[in-house]
This record gives structure tokens, sequence and C-alpha cells, in this order.
């Protein structure tokens, strides 16, 4: 054979090589149905094969490691052996399977989901409050989660997605009649953290924003006098959080963030206040931390829901993954979602299905008694869980003062013992459970109670914030002086108030 005719064949199989292999791919057929109902249902896929390379497919919503589709997908994949996890939020089991592609072959899967909970039909409907995906695949990725409110985030500090096209003509928009995406929500992540802006009626310009200059209450202030704005930290142990908290201006406070991922954890606090990894070690120290700061919030008189984000679009989570639910009854729609957040009437999780009832009241109720009169609450509580939990945790004032193993739970017919309150608190409910790649878990919203009129203020948790935000001025870096003073006087005034919150302290 000539070099010019090796070289003819050689080209030959070249171009030949993706049909050849195209012909010995396989193709297998998803189908995905309720196990009760047998109607196809909208869920998320992944899909690896045997060496843990995930399958993307064309033209579906694909994140990081999984895809979602509206019930049924075929797909074209090479031989050999393949491994799936089909999920669809929370409320259903996962479903895990495999399957050997042999060259050429067909094969078909109906695949059916269990439903552990309807929890929308207990009047409870999810939110995710940290979304990056993009806007026209919101649709699906609602109906595959099964996620009723999806505030978008389109636009940042840098970056705007709507720069280079209109914005709709309807900001908030329904999916399948029943549930929410708004596609105007807005974040101011710099070296303090990131704020979160939703329902947002305009875009806001913060594109001058660089890492210390100027403050983030400089674009805070003015959003905040918008109707209807809710504002969220997305991030308890954010640097300028104390700042944040000090303004009036925060509705919640996002307790279960990104860091807490599907199948591992970010088990650093990035550029944020570090924890002291003695006090809180190992894969489930960040997530110990932001409840301890947030417990630290609640200790001060401040009364902040909890929130849940994931930052799919950013990070490797799925849409949904963290996630609050709110209570809103026979009542639900997209002003009374927020509204009932706001007055904390949530569970936030992102694995066990909970719905707590203290004195048949929920989160965010405020238990009232005279001076010298005591309060005696009792919790009840309907629980679902796919993860190991050995103990339902009571946490009063900070501090886990019931370890309530399930079976005893399960024994008193869902109900906890009774906690006396003396004095001023606040109490909630928290299921751990004992993933051990993850911090998964749930937690209901606080519950408060108010004696003599007083809130119950600590003097060390005061302290807390007064110390952060000194540690916290000392880290700017403005060379300027004049931006050096603008910034500052936010600080020096949250300090101030700080300070005024340390001398009306009432505890410890």
């Amino acid at each position: 054979m000539s070099a010019k005719q090796r070289t003819v064949c050689f080209l030959v199989i070249f171009l030949l090589s993706p049909v050849l292999i195209q012909a010995q791919s396989g193709v297998i057929d998803f189908q995905i149905v309720d196990s009760e109902t047998k109607q196809q249902i909208p869920a998320r896929i992944h899909l690896w094969d045997s060496t843990g390379k995930f399958v993307r497919p064309p033209a579906l919503p694909f994140w990081h490691d999984h895809f979602v589709c509206n019930g049924k997908v075929r797909l074209r994949v090479p031989p050999g052996d393949y491994r799936f996890e089909i999920e669809r939020g929370p409320e259903y089991r996962i479903h895990y399977g495999n399957f050997r592609m042999l060259p050429g072959a067909r094969d078909s899967k109906v695949i059916p989901l269990q439903r552990i909970l309807d929890m929308s039909e207990k009047g409870w409907y999810a939110g995710d409050l940290h979304i990056h995906r993009q806007v026209k695949d919101v649709p699906l990725l609602m109906q595959a989660e099964d996620l009723y409110v999806a505030p978008i985030i389109t636009w940042w500090n840098k970056k705007s997605v709507w720069s280079q096209k209109e914005l709709p003509a309807e900001l908030l928009q329904t999916v399948d009649g029943k549930r929410f995406m708004h596609v105007l929500s807005g974040e101011d992540e710099r070296d303090g953290g990131a704020l979160l802006y939703h329902r947002m009626p305009e875009i806001v310009d913060i594109t001058a924003g660089e890492k210390h200059y100027p403050s983030s209450m400089d674009y805070l202030i003015p959003i905040r006098r918008m109707p209807g704005v809710h504002v969220d930290v997305e991030k308890p142990f954010w640097w300028d959080t104390p700042l944040w908290i000090a303004s009036g201006m925060v509705d919640s406070i996002g307790l279960l963030n990104n860091h807490m991922q599907r199948s591992t954890m970010l088990s650093n606090e990035a550029w944020g206040k570090p924890r002291d990894p003695k006090r809180f070690p190992g894969v489930h120290g960040n997530g110990r931390w932001s409840q301890e700061i947030y417990y630290q919030i609640l200790n001060t008189g401040h009364r902040i829901a909890p929130s849940a984000g994931s930052a799919s679009g950013v990070l490797p989570n799925p849409v949904g993954y963290n996630r609050v639910y709110v209570y809103c009854g026979e009542d639900f729609s997209w002003d009374n979602w927020w509204k009932n957040l706001k007055a904390g009437k949530v569970v936030v999780t992102n694995g066990p299905l909970m719905r707590p009832l203290v004195n048949g009241k929920l989160p965010g109720h405020v238990f009232e008694a005279g001076a010298g009169e005591s309060v005696n609450l009792q919790a009840t509580l309907s629980l679902s869980l796919q993860d190991k939990v050995e103990y339902l945790e009571i946490v009063r004032d900070g501090l886990v003062i019931e370890n309530v193993p399930l079976d005893e739970y399960a024994k008193m017919g869902g109900r906890l013992p009774k906690v006396e309150f003396k004095e001023s608190g606040w109490m909630l409910i928290r299921a751990v459970t004992n993933n051990p790649k993850t911090y998964r878990l749930a937690s209901s919203g606080p519950f408060y109670v108010e004696i003599g009129g007083r809130r119950r203020i600590s003097q060390s948790s005061s302290q807390f914030f007064i110390d952060w935000l000194k540690q916290r001025q000392e880290l700017l870096e403005i060379a300027d002086a004049q931006q050096r003073q603008n910034v500052l006087r936010y600080y020096i005034g949250a300090q101030k108030y700080w300070e005024a919150v340390l001398e009306a302290a009432n505890a410890d």
C-alpha cells in the first residue's frame, strides 16, 4: 500500500469512527411515575458509567452531575455498566438502580417513585432562596424538585442576565398553575458577604461595588425602601452579619446554605468569619457553626426567621436541595408565602421532613405571660425520614436540653417532653441525620416566650457581636481616607447599637 493509499485509509477510518461508535451505542428509555397514581412525573436523574463519569444528555437542563426531565427521556449510551439515582426532592424516596448496555441494544425502565409525604397537602410549601440557573430551565426544575417558590438571581455585582436582553413583561410567573417563579432577584456579594434581594421591582445598579467600597449598606438602604422587597442574609458567618442585623433591615438568614451539599460539605467559611475547629470539628463543623451564630442572634432578642438556599448554578447542589417550607395552610399565594416566611412559620431542611407544633401553634409564635408567671410548652411533631436519625433535639436558648430517641418519640405518640419557661427565651426542634458525608438536618423556626413583656437578651451573646465588629473593622483594606471613613461609619454605628443591646441585657 502506497503512502497516499495509507493516508486515504486513515482518513476514512477517522471520519467513520463516530458513526461506528454511534452504531455500537445502545438506547435506554426511562419513564418515571408516581408509584401510587402511576402518573408520569418530572424528576432529577444522576447517571454514571463504570468509571464514575456522569452522562450528560443533550437538550435537557444539566448541572454538575445531574439532569432533569419531564418524566420521560431516551438516552443513547456506549456499551458498559451504569448506575443511577432518581429523585424528586425530599418528599419522594430515592430510587437506586443499575443496568448493563450491550452494543446496539435497546432497554427501557419504568421507575416508580414512592411518595413519602405531600407537604403541600398539609399546608407547607417549599422554596429555595438561592438559585442561579437559567430562567428558561426553571419551570422544569421546579416541577422535577416539587418546589413551589423559586426567586431566580439574575443580576449581581458585575453581571446581569438582562444586560443583553429585555426584561419579560411579567416578573412574577406561574408554573403549571400552582408554582411561582420570579425573575429579578439580585445578589450583592463582596468581602463582607452576600445579601440576597428578592421580590425586586427593578434592577439596582451595584456594578460600582468593589471589594470593600462602597459599603453594602449604601445599596441595602435604598433597596429596603422599595415596597415588598425581602432581604435575606445568605449565610450567618459572613463578616457583615452583625452590621446587617443592627440595621434592622433583614428579613431572614440562611441557616441551611450552599456549604451544605448533597454528597459533601464545603467545610470552610470561605472569606467569612472562621470557626474554631476545636469546638466545631469535622464534616459537620461548618453547619454547626452556622447554627451557633444564628442562636447567638436569637439570644440577643432578635426574631429573624431561618431560611435556606442551595446556590444551584454556582455550587454543585440541585435546585431545592436546601429548602425552606413555609406554612400557608389553604391560603397559599406568592405574597402569603413571603409574609409567613418573614413571620417565621417555617421549617428548613435538606432531608428530614417535619411538621412541628408547640401547644398547637406554628413556629414563629410568641407565647406571653405576666411577670412572675411561667409557661409550659409541649411540642408535637410529624416526622418522615430517608436518612437515619437517632435523636430529636429540643434546643432552648442555644443549648440542647433534650435528646429524644426516635423509639421514645414513637411511644409518646409524636409528643416531645414538656419544657417549662420561668423566664423569657426561645426554643426550636431539630433532627440531625447520621450522614457521614454532609450535614443533613431539619430545623423548625424558633418558638418564642416573652414573660413580663421583656425579651431575653444575653450579655455574652451581645458581647459576641461587639467583638466580632471590632475584628471586622481591623480587616478593612481601604487606602483612600475618605472612602475608609464612609465605610467605617456604618460599623461604628452598628457597634453602638450592639453596645446598647448589651446595656439592656437581662440574662447571663
